[in-house]
């Protein structure tokens, strides 16, 4: 059985070691902007200091034994309004990884689920995350979770 909770502090190692699923893939098709070998203690303080942030949810599903199967990092953000554009609070999910032996069993589609129960309860409107265009699974699963394309970013080297 799966639960998905809140991470603590204690969990930062196991955050820092699902991290690397997520990472190595970025690292690979764009070395020129991730770390080749991110310092574990790095990585680390990076979880912890995200969990110490009240704006930050980071959850957490275990499996059995307790098991680190994956992790969401997602924040609040209070957009203001302006002369063109309504104000608005999203939930922006930044982070999503699943333990490849995990992979396509639900876990990915638990921690969504349970990001948008954090947003609802926050008051956010709306759901937004990006995507690596690369990352053709990640692409997969969120356009089967219902999210369609907001924006593109263009990248050119100078």
């Amino acid at each position: 059985m799966i639960q998905i909770r809140a991470a603590s502090p204690d969990d930062v190692a196991l955050l820092a070691a699902l991290n690397h699923v997520v990472h190595d893939l970025h690292q690979r098709h764009r070395p020129d902007l991730f770390l080749d070998c991110p310092e574990r203690d790095a990585v680390e303080a990076f979880f912890r200091a995200q969990i110490a942030d009240p704006s930050v949810t980071v959850l957490l599903a275990d499996g059995t034994e307790g098991k680190a199967l994956g992790y969401a990092l997602a924040r609040v953000k209070n957009r203001p309004g302006s002369a063109l554009m309504h104000s608005d609070v999203i939930m922006s999910l930044d982070q999503i990884a699943v333990a490849p032996d995990a992979a396509r069993s639900g876990i990915g589609a638990g921690l969504l689920e349970a990001v948008r129960e954090v947003g609802r309860a926050a008051g956010c409107r709306r759901l937004v995350t990006d995507v690596w265009y690369f990352n053709e699974g990640a692409r997969a699963f969120y356009e089967a979770a219902g999210f369609s394309p907001m924006n593109v970013l263009l990248d050119q080297p100078l």
